[in-house]
């Protein structure tokens, strides 16, 4: 196909062509796991659907995160619909099963972790303006499809971040939020990935 491109100021004609699998030069699952990685963890916090955690363990994996903690009722892998969405990143992307979310915060945070709830919440940060600070690892907690990310979690983050929203819901699936505040959060912290 053949489109305008706008992008240079002027009307140019650019022809664009698919690429092949064979040239997105993905990394093999052993670069993968030796490649530096942002300085993002990603909590899910009793999450239901199994399509959601897999897609959550793909966006992980697009973005070098370094851990998921899939915690109280959320599912963990081998499982054929995780595996449905996660397309292999459960081999990927380092991951841990915890019981307790708050137990696993409050660990964390003694390591020095900061800890971010994805959450509408009073005094919350909007996304857009969150500042990041380097040398600091983030986990970013997600919560539970109806009820979100526990009050008890909420209240023992280091703040919480607010996607901001303009339609009538104000709400957004959850691999949806995991893939918006991800990128946000990779832009911020993005380290040279190309070594």
């Amino acid at each position: 196909m053949v489109f305008e491109d706008c992008t240079f100021g002027i009307s140019e004609k650019v022809q664009y062509r698919k690429l092949k699998n064979s040239e997105l030069k993905r990394k093999s699952r052993e670069d993968f796991k030796s490649s530096e990685k942002i300085p993002l963890i990603i909590i899910l916090d009793n999450i239901r659907s199994l399509n959601n955690i897999g897609a959550v363990f793909r966006t992980a994996d697009a973005f070098l995160i370094q851990k998921i903690y899939l915690c109280g009722i959320t599912a963990i892998p081998p499982h054929k619909d995780i595996h449905k969405t996660a397309l292999g990143a459960t081999e990927s992307v380092d991951w841990e099963y915890v019981t307790h979310t708050l137990g696993l915060v409050k660990k964390l945070q003694v390591e020095g972790v900061n800890i971010i709830s994805v959450e509408q919440a009073e005094n919350s940060v909007s996304l857009d303006d969150f500042k990041t600070e380097k040398e600091t690892t983030y986990a970013l907690v997600f919560g539970n499809e109806v009820k979100g990310v526990s009050q008890e979690v909420v209240s023992a983050s280091d703040a919480v971040v607010e996607i901001p929203q303009y339609g009538t819901k104000h709400s957004l699936n959850i691999s949806v939020s995991v893939g918006v505040v991800v990128w946000d959060f990779f832009m911020k912290l993005k380290v040279d990935i190309n070594g």
